[in-house]
Order: C-alpha cells, then structure tokens, then sequence
C-alpha cells in the first residue's frame, strides 16, 4: 500500500530501541526523513546508521532528556532547523517503575510522570504550531495497562489512563486545526522490557524461561507476543492519508488481551 509518506519528516522520541527504534523503521521503508529523540546518544547513532544504510534519507540525532521542561522546545526548534518541517510525532519516551504500591516512593511518582507524561504534553505544545501548518499527525504509544488496573502498575496505569484523556483532548482541538491526534496501546511486545518481565517471573516462580513466558501468554490470554514492527507498521498506517478520518482514536495492539469495551 503506497502510504504517501515519502520525503516527510518524523520525530521519533524514545527512538534507540524497542518500539522506537522498530518505528523510525518503518517510518524510514516509507521515505520519512527522522530525527531521533533519546537519552542515549550512542544508541541512538547506531540506529541512525543502521536506517540511513538501508533507505535513502536523512536521519538527525538529538541527545535529550524529555523530563527537563526545556528539552522539548528544544528539540523540535532542532528538527524544524534542521529539515525546514515537521509532519509526524511520535510521542514513545518513557518508562515508569513497577512495584508494589506500598514499595514506590514519591520519587518514583514524580519521575513516572515527568517523562512520559510530562514529556508527551511538553512535546505536543512544542510541535503543534508546525503540525498545524503542516496539516499533519501525533500518534501517542500509551499501552493497554491504561485499560484496568493492577496492583504493581499502579505508576504505569496511572500515567497510561491520563495520556488517554490527553489524547481524546487535543484530538478534540485538532478537529478544527488540522492536526490529527490517536493512540496506540501495545500489549506484550518483544522488547528489553518484555525480557525483563519474563526474567521477573522466572525469579517470583522460580521457573525456567521457557515456562515464565507461557505464563505471561497465559496471563494475558494471548498464543504469542507482538513484534515491535508490528507497532511500526501501524504508526506508519495512522500518519499517513489513508488513516485521514481516524481522529481521537485509541488503537489496542495486544493479541486480543483487552476484551472490556
């Protein structure tokens, strides 16, 4: 499917591994130029040779950490200067402690919510003039821990439900502004954190790998987990003119985990 992305530009935040890098991928196979947004420099520089070796454009590095309330006016003045435009964000920073409630410190609160909230919110107030000209799109990777609670997401879960609201808000804006608003909740996705909770529960149950992710598909109700391409690969769909009356719209990528409404 011809997306009509080609010689676009995206920011990517979080873009060093996992979903963000899996995305700046895909968002590459399309022809979108990208500047990549990490804290992480020499990650993010590994997954800017590896893009520019295998499409031809134009990738920018940017260094940043997103809880600092300045670094993401920062960064899109650094990506407008450096392309002349911007016509996609991709708000995916951000990771919050899980733990049970009564272990979490006011500390571990505030951090939770300062880069991934916070930052999604510094984000958008920064793109948004460009986006507008631009007519173009933000696409929030939330997660589907934003759809119940649990007793040691409480951080997550929290952080989550909030960016849904935020997304149905300024979707709301975008209406008459021309930009386009939508979000993504990603289930259990092979990446360094899917690894992590598969090491955790091999530890609590003192099982092998092999049983702790079968116990984790289980859990969730799932046969397998997602392949972080297989996020990319919508994130390219929703930015691009195929998806131009999706507006406001809370996308679950999970296997069929979320059977609520």
């Amino acid at each position: 499917m011809e997306l009509e992305l080609n010689g676009k530009v995206a920011l990517v935040t979080g873009a060093n591994r996992g979903i963000g890098a899996a995305i700046a991928a895909e968002l590459a196979r399309e022809g979108m130029h990208l500047c990549l947004v990490a804290r992480d420099s020499a990650k993010l520089q590994e997954v800017a040779e590896s893009l520019m070796k295998t499409a031809n454009i134009n990738v920018q590095v940017l260094s940043a950490d997103l809880r600092d309330p300045a670094a993401p006016q920062q960064a899109i003045a650094d990506a407008v200067g450096h392309f002349g435009r911007l016509d996609l964000l991709v708000n995916n920073a951000g990771a919050t402690k899980r733990a049970d409630f009564f272990t979490l410190t006011e500390e571990d609160w505030q951090d939770g919510f300062a880069l991934k909230f916070h930052g999604y919110v510094r984000m958008t107030r920064a793109a948004w003039p460009r986006l507008r000209e631009a007519r173009g799109s933000i696409i929030n990777i939330v997660g589907i821990g934003s759809r119940a609670g649990s007793a040691e997401f409480t951080i997550g879960g929290s952080v989550n439900v909030a960016l849904l609201n935020f997304t149905k808000a300024m979707a709301d804006i975008g209406i008459a502004q021309g930009v386009r608003v939508n979000a993504i909740n990603p289930g259990l996705i092979e990446t360094d954190r899917f690894t992590r909770n598969v090491q955790r529960v091999m530890r609590e149950r003192d099982i092998g790998r092999d049983d702790a992710v079968t116990y984790l598909l289980s859990s969730h109700g799932t046969t397998r987990a997602g392949r972080p391409e297989e996020i990319g690969a919508l994130v390219a769909y929703l930015a691009s003119s195929k998806a131009d009356f999706i507006q406001g719209s809370v996308i679950d990528i999970d296997g069929g985990a979320t059977r609520s409404l």
